[in-house]
């Protein structure tokens, strides 16, 4: 008789790259053609690597990254996955939920109507 090979089941495979979802994806999107609409960026990037997931936001293409997004799935259980990180790569906020990542950004958007 032959010898039978057991299925690798998909929680013995390590992923080999980590992504956004597509809602986390459309709402990063969403957010930055406002900001493009706003007029303060231009141009974007995104590193899908084996750790992390991260999203760059430039002010023009030959610059720093104005802001980036990173998503670290490690992370998830202490910090947060998320974090929101200056040109100078200071963690301007952490945690657990997108929204409340991009919430610094986008009050950058809110103007105020005159009476």
């Amino acid at each position: 008789m032959g010898t039978v090979t057991p299925f690798p089941s998909a929680a013995a495979r390590v992923p080999g790259q980590t992504g956004f979802e597509r809602a986390e994806l459309a709402r990063i999107l969403e957010l930055y053609g406002r900001m493009v609409a706003a007029g303060h960026w231009r141009d974007y990037a995104m590193d899908l690597g084996r750790d992390a997931a991260v999203f760059c936001a430039f002010r023009r293409a030959t610059e720093r990254p104005e802001l980036r997004i990173e998503k670290r799935p490690a992370l998830r259980n202490r910090q947060g996955m998320w974090a929101l990180i200056s040109e100078a790569g200071v963690v301007l906020k952490r945690g657990h939920d997108l929204a409340a990542i991009l919430a610094p950004v986008e009050r950058r958007l809110l103007k105020l109507v005159a009476e």
